[in-house]
């Protein structure tokens, strides 16, 4: 087999997950964007963390590093563990093991409440607003015990342009996209330096979904470091800076988007192949220096975007085309897009 394409520095030197991925390729070409990664400290670190639920094992030996400005996707099928991370990260998990640095400080053993006052927040899935109040006392909640910054509920008006005249509406009235609009700003008006978004998509139209994406450079000017959750592949990659895809509770796949190919974020999606640290070789061998994929997983699917639907919505990923920047890959239909659509997004029906 021929070696597999799309892997770069950032596969090894500095977020392999283990120590043989770590190792410095020969005669590494970096890229301005990666110097800057490999130079600054991570704003948020994971270091080898184990999550139970009861006997249950969720997560096993995850780490990640998540560095300031980035947007950091998080992908991976239902049960894959995303969630469990996120809500370990933000204090309503305790680990089995390992632990979670940020801005430097051990914030394990740290309260959840702590951990929000100190910048890390949530956008938990399924939105958990307070139906019987209305938006901007949703928006009051968030604020109580908020940082100090530049959002506020006047700035959240301003970000959501219909949410002025309707803040007397209950949220229980709104709409599924309305309600992650104020979820959203709940989390915003705090103020965090870590904002962590889980299944943004969940339970909405399409079109709506980019509507809300649509809003994350603005938000993203503030300073603002975003750890996402996401099983819209296509859409986490087309805003993601870094991605990591999880597998039963474990790291599958990691990089730059546009570091990997479609069948690599395939395998690594499903279980066809697992990501071998350190592995250079074939799709089925791992190698020396570099990311190679190695049969693996929970096996048993057919070839990858052709069995059940696949993360590509039913395509094969030889029709996924790709593209630098910040997002990687994106479905064909989408090539002719803005990467950041403006107020006007797209139209297409779900």
């Amino acid at each position: 087999m021929s070696e597999p394409k799309g892997r770069g520095d950032a596969w090894t030197e500095e977020r392999g997950t283990s120590d043989e991925g770590r190792r410095r390729p020969e005669a590494p070409q970096r890229r301005a964007g990666q110097t800057e990664r490999a130079e600054s400290t991570a704003l948020l670190e994971v270091r080898d963390l184990t999550v139970h639920h009861g006997q249950l094992r969720a997560l096993d030996h995850i780490s990640l590093r998540v560095f300031p400005g980035e947007v950091y996707a998080i992908i991976g099928a239902n049960g894959a563990g995303k969630s469990t991370l996120l809500r370990t990260i933000a204090g309503l998990h305790q680990p089995t093991e390992g632990s979670i640095v940020y801005d430097g400080k051990d914030m394990t053993k740290v309260r959840p409440e702590r951990r929000a006052t100190g910048g890390i927040v949530m956008v938990p899935e399924g939105r958990r607003l307070f139906g019987s109040l209305t938006v901007e006392e949703n928006l009051q909640v968030g604020a109580t015990y908020a940082r100090k910054g530049p959002w506020t509920i006047e700035h959240v008006y301003e970000l959501f342009g219909w949410m002025r005249d309707r803040r007397t509406q209950r949220t229980a009235q709104l709409s599924g996209g309305e309600q992650q609009s104020v979820a959203i700003g709940r989390a915003l008006v705090a103020n965090p330096r870590v904002l962590m978004l889980d299944e943004l998509s969940l339970g909405l139209a399409p079109v709506v979904v980019q509507r809300i994406y649509a809003m994350l450079p603005q938000i993203l000017a503030t300073g603002l470091t975003v750890l996402l959750v996401e099983q819209d592949v296509s859409q986490a990659l087309r805003v993601a800076s870094h991605l990591q895809c999880l597998l039963e509770g474990h790291t599958t796949l990691e990089g730059r988007p546009s570091d990997v190919t479609p069948e690599q974020v395939e395998a690594a999606y499903f279980g066809l192949a697992t990501a071998a640290p350190g592995g250079a070789g074939s799709p089925s061998q791992g190698g020396s220096g570099g990311m190679g994929l190695s049969q693996g997983g929970s096996g048993g699917m057919g070839p990858p975007g052709r069995s059940s639907g696949g993360v590509w919505g039913g395509r094969p990923p030889e029709e996924i085309q790709s593209r630098g920047g910040l997002g990687g890959v994106v479905p064909p239909e989408e090539m002719e897009q803005p990467l950041w659509p403006g107020s006007t997004p797209s139209s297409r029906e779900s």
